[in-house]
């Protein structure tokens, strides 16, 4: 097997690397909102059940789901694709079982809710 000389690399010729054109994920935070008894465990326990079982309904999808949603809210149905309709209606039920999920263990207070916010 030849071996390759270090002269063979001694030239000063620039070396151009190509990055993979790929898009970041979609990245999202949740936080447990006006709930009054939660110390700081509770709520990252609370907020990480709520990720999971959001995950779980949407996928890789709860970022444009949300999107929808929030253009759903300030839009009039006739301004929306029966797509972004969906996916708005998608949201609303993975929210509604998501923060079911966050708040077992913790009972449930009609002020708390879980703000979720693209990053």
């Amino acid at each position: 097997m030849p071996v390759a000389s270090l002269h063979e690399f001694d030239d000063d010729t620039p070396v151009h690397f190509v990055e993979a054109e790929t898009s970041p994920p979609d990245t999202y935070t949740v936080r447990l909102a006006d709930y009054p008894l939660a110390s700081a465990d509770v709520e990252r326990v609370a907020e990480q059940r709520f990720r999971r079982e959001i995950e779980r309904q949407l996928g890789g999808d709860v970022v444009p789901a949300l999107r929808a949603f929030q253009n759903a809210s300030e839009s009039s149905e006739s301004d929306l694709s029966k797509a972004e309709i969906a996916m708005a209606k998608r949201w609303a039920k993975a929210y509604d079982a998501a923060r079911t999920a966050g708040f077992r263990d913790l009972g449930d207070t009609d002020e708390a809710f879980f703000d979720v916010r693209p990053v």
